[in-house]
Formats: C-alpha cells, sequence, structure tokens
C-alpha cells in the first residue's frame, strides 16, 4: 500500500520514487490520514510555496479507487485509504512467513567483525555490548538476503602477552591457571601493572619476551598458546550462554605471518617513511596523525595486522562492506586503517569499511578497565538475571513447564534488549535494578505480549486457516496495531541502513504496547465466530512479528512465562 501512494506521488509529481520513500510519513494520529506526503523540500526546486505544491499533486492525482480522500493541510498531502482495503492489504501483507524479508543483499557477503575479546583478559560487560550489537547485525543483513560471515577477530597476539608471560613466571603458577583459568590469568595482567608502575624495567621486559614471540620462540609460543586455549574455552561457554555462534575465529596471530606482505605493499607504494627508528603511513594531508606500521624492534602493531586482515578477507570472500563493531574510541585507529587501504590504490576501501562505533558500558557511572581491576563478568551478569527470573517464576507460577529453560530465555532476554533499546553510539550505564525491572519497556514486557497472544490463541482453539472479515477490523485500536506491524519491513531496511539495532527493539515495543491498547478495547474469546476469527488474525500476526523482530535482536521467546 506504501508503494502505491509512493508511486502515485511519483508520477503526478515527476519525482524519484527513492526521492519520495525518504519523505513520506506515517501522521502520528489517524485523522491526518495513513500516510502523509510534506512538500516543504520541494520548494526550491519547484520555485512554489509548499501548499500549492501539495494542491498541484494532489490534482494530478485525482480520483483513486484505494482512496477514501485525499486532504490537502497547508503543506502535507494527507492519504486516507478506503479502511477495508486498508485491512485487507495490511493482514495479507504481514500473514507470509517470512514478512520483513528481503533479496536485497542477493549475491552479496557481508564480514563482521565483532566481540573480539582480548585473550586473556575476562569476558567483562563491556564485551557484551560489541557482541550484542554485532549479532544483530548478523540477523538483519541475513534477513535482508546477504551472506554474512560472522568473525571473531581474537586479541591474541601483542604486547600485553609479554607482560603477561613476565607475569606467569614472577608470580603464577601452572596449577593456579590451571585451576582459575582467565580470572588468575587477569589477576597476572593487573600485578603486573601495579609492579611495573613502581619497576619500569619490567616493561622492558615484557618487551623482550614479545619479540620471542614474534620471532618464533618456542617457550613463548608454548605459554602464549596455552593462555588463548584457556582463555578461548571459557570465551565459548558465554557464547553458548547468549546462544551466540561464530563461522571463524581468526585472531591477530592469524595474521602474524602475513605482515610482511603489508610492509612490502606500503613499501613498494612508497608509502612507508621512517620515523624515529619506527616505519609509519604519514596521514598529515588528511588531518590524521601517523599510521604507525612497525615499532622500532621491527615488531608488528595493531594496525599491521588490521591491514593484513582487511586484504585476506578481500581475497578469501570478496566482501561487498566489512563491518567493524567496536567502542568509539577506536574511530581514528580504523579512520586510519582505512586510508591507509585507500592510498594502496583500493578504492573499494571508501565504501566497503565501516566502523560502527557504541558508546562506553560504565558499572553505576565507574568506566570499567582491565588494568584497575573494575570489572564484572559478563557470565556472572547472565546467570543473576537468570536467577532472578528463576525468583518471579517460583513467586508467580511455580508450575510452570520448563522453569529453568524460560528462566534462560528471559534472563539472557532483558540484557540483550536493555543493551539493544539504547542508540548504539549512546553511553549504557549497567545499573542491575534497571536491566533486571521486568516492567515497563524492557524485553520481558515484550516477551510476556508473545505469551498472551499464545495463550489466547490456545483458549481458543485458533484456526489459522479460518476465513477473515476485514470489516470487522475497522476500528480504531485494531487498525492502529496494524500500522505498527506493517512498518517491519521498513524497519528493517532502516535498522540495516544506519547499522542500528535499537531501531528493531523500539519497534517490538511499539507492536506490544500497541498490542495492549487493543487487547483492552477488543476482547478476543467473543460468541460471534466471525468476529472472533477476524481478531485471532491480528493476535497471531502481532505474535509471529513480535517472535521475528526479537529474534533479529537474538531474543527468543518462551511459549508461557
Amino acid at each position: 500500500m506504501r508503494n502505491q501512494i509512493i508511486d502515485l506521488i511519483s508520477t503526478a509529481a515527476n519525482l524519484d520514487k527513492d526521492m519520495v520513500s525518504d519523505i513520506l510519513e506515517i501522521p502520528p494520529k489517524s485523522d491526518m490520514g495513513d500516510f502523509a506526503f510534506p512538500c516543504f523540500q520541494l520548494a526550491k526546486t519547484l520555485h512554489k510555496a509548499p501548499p500549492m505544491i501539495a494542491k498541484d499533486i494532489a490534482e494530478k492525482i485525482g480520483d483513486v479507487d484505494i482512496l477514501d480522500k485525499l486532504e490537502v493541510k497547508g503543506a502535507y498531502l494527507n492519504f486516507f485509504i478506503k479502511k477495508d482495503l486498508f485491512v485487507k492489504t495490511m493482514v495479507e501483507a504481514a500473514d507470509v512467513e517470512n514478512f520483513g524479508a528481503s533479496n536485497i543483499g542477493a549475491d552479496k557477503t557481508i564480514c563482521i567483525d565483532y566481540s573480539s575479546p582480548n585473550v586473556a583478559k575476562n569476558f567483562h560487560v563491556g564485551h557484551l555490548r560489541t557482541t550484542i550489537i554485532g549479532n544483530s547485525l548478523y540477523k538483519i543483513f541475513t534477513r535482508l538476503g546477504y551472506k554474512v560471515e560472522r568473525i571473531n577477530h581474537l586479541g591474541d597476539w601483542g604486547t600485553q602477552f609479554g607482560k603477561l608471560i613476565v607475569a606467569y613466571k614472577a608470580w603464577g603458577s601452572k596449577e593456579a591457571v590451571e585451576k582459575d583459568g582467565v580470572a588468575e590469568l587477569m589477576r597476572l595482567y593487573v600485578k603486573f601493572h601495579e609492579e611495573a608502575d613502581k619497576d619500569d624495567s619490567l616493561n622492558d621486559q615484557a618487551r623482550s619476551w614479545f619479540t620471542k614471540m614474534e620471532h618464533g620462540d618456542e617457550e613463548a609460543l608454548d605459554i602464549w598458546k596455552w593462555f588463548v586455549d584457556i582463555s578461548l574455552k571459557e570465551y565459548k561457554g558465554t557464547y553458548e550462554l547468549l546462544g551466540m555462534e561464530f563461522d571463524h575465529y581468526l585472531g591477530e596471530s592469524f595474521y602474524r605471518d602475513k605482515t610482511a606482505d603489508v610492509v612490502k605493499r606500503l613499501e613498494d607504494a612508497n608509502l612507508l617513511e621512517e620515523s624515529q627508528g619506527a616505519h609509519i603511513v604519514n596521514l598529515e594531508e588528511y588531518d590524521m596523525p601517523p599510521c604507525l606500521i612497525t615499532k622500532k624492534d621491527g615488531s608488528s602493531i595493531y594496525a599491521t595486522r588490521d591491514l593484513a586482515a582487511i586484504f585476506y578477507r578481500k581475497e578469501r570472500w570478496n566482501f561487498d562492506k566489512c563491518l567493524y563493531v567496536t567502542g568509539q574510541e577506536q574511530k581514528l585507529h580504523f579512520a586510519q586503517v582505512f586510508k591507509v587501504v585507500e592510498l594502496l590504490g583500493n578504492d573499494w576501501a571508501k565504501d566497503s569499511l565501516v566502523h560502527i562505533p557504541y558508546g562506553l558500558v560504565s558499572l553505576e557511572g565507574a568506566k570499567l578497565s582491565t588494568r584497575s581491576g573494575n570489572i564484572i563478568y559478563a557470565e556472572d551478569i547472565l546467570l543473576e538475571a537468570i536467577d532472578k527470573v528463576k525468583g518471579v517464576i517460583a513467586e508467580k507460577n511455580p508450575d510452570l513447564e520448563n522453569k529453568d529453560e524460560v528462566a534462560k530465555i528471559v534472563g539472557v532476554g532483558a540484557i540483550l534488549f536493555h543493551d539493544l533499546y539504547n542508540q548504539r553510539i549512546k553511553d549504557v550505564s549497567f545499573k542491575w535494578d534497571k536491566v533486571l525491572n521486568f516492567d515497563g519497556e524492557t524485553g520481558p514486557y515484550v516477551q510476556y505480549t508473545y505469551c498472551r497472544c499464545a495463550s489466547i490463541l490456545r483458549s481458543i482453539q485458533y484456526d489459522d486457516h479460518a476465513s477473515v472479515d476485514y470489516n470487522l477490523l475497522l476500528d480504531e485500536e485494531a487498525i492502529a496495531l496494524l500500522k505498527e506491524i506493517n512498518r517491519f519491513p521498513q524497519v528493517v531496511m532502516d535498522a540495516a541502513d544506519k547499522y542500528e539495532p535499537s531501531v528493531v527493539a523500539r519497534f517490538a515495543m511499539d507492536v506490544a504496547q500497541s498490542f495492549s491498547r487493543f487487547y483492552n478495547a477488543d476482547r478476543v474469546n467473543v460468541e460471534d465466530d466471525a468476529l472472533r476469527n477476524a481478531r485471532a488474525k491480528l493476535v497471531s500476526i502481532t505474535k509471529k512479528t513480535l517472535k521475528d523482530a526479537l529474534n533479529l535482536l537474538g531474543i527468543q521467546c518462551p511459549e508461557q512465562m
């Protein structure tokens, strides 16, 4: 129906359809029409006052079968669709298996680099953001037909491992590491920085051990590999709890034998310069500090490995886009790396390489830091949420089947929704009482709405194949709910265009709240078969749409809670 309105405007005003689509609005109130076309932006090009433009377009459109009326209100052209036709169109559009899906990404590949924790450091609440956002973007782009490669670019190489080896040899033991895993490695990491503040020679020892790693020293690599294996085992446990998987675990170490090729490319292109013993690419012309390629001792740095990763991914998958979901503090780093790729003659870098930043996560307002030890494990957060839900179930619905599974779905869903409901660029303050609040604009509220839909359909033994009299769904609440639901395809597109899962999360909340108004106004389990079937159809569509929307956020829906 929206596309038909776009066609009418485009033909009448000789305007580009994409431009019309960008401007076309859904009015906040039903008495303002089903669609509204503001004409302000056309004033400059058409050299007319916006109200006159609206009037001219209305006259050219004239009488149309699908319209009840066409009304000019100031600079707005308001479209009122015939209600019975509008309802029929919206129900049939939403009542399909792949509602909201598209093949716009067919034969296109997107690589998403996300999660990527630093090995031997704990997976804390800060790592949850990149993991949750990246997983949601994977699901969104997959629904649009893209082939998505999920890449976990583990931070498993660098001077920090030299620090950890020094700390392990000085203050650690094999037994303690085997027993406590990453927690012990984190203790050693914090201990190193405490001692290095008093004895700077420890930093020299750390650099020496990393240089040994770079040159293939057997002892250094054996210890390093042991740290990696222990860390990855724990990380995969957290991913399993979140219900997430990766296609590839390709950490920084994977590219260590590929950095020489990067250096050679830069040398051949005359881009590499020496600076105080190190080698850089000068980016002063682009208002950026130099991009460090190799340090004084000849060892690589993460920028070198990121460059190697880009060329490897382009060669292996020939991606259309490569997305990097990391904190906004890395904005400059990726701007530098992407510019270096471009300077090597790769014009595709301008549009294909995208940094997707997100805001910081704080713990009750205090910034998280692995060095200071101000941390909280992601797994602890998830398990605490699950335990809290178990308590609610024990109090309110002790006879619920599959209590443990429902508690996991709702508890994990609460954490995911809390993060994704916020715009990703905003800072998030992690507060237990807010995250685990099961009232208001929360994940459990949306999940409960889904369960309510499921309960209604079970209670009336709903037949999905029953005929629907669309004239029985013409009341204000039913139409308002259908309008919300029918935004879904555009919502998925907008979320992909903006790399913004919050668009989907807020859509799910809008549908849940609109359903609540419909449910309070229109009783479903009535004696009249035709009326019951019509309203039940709307409940069924709502249930399916909520499930699909939450799935795009990585959230499951229990049938009862």
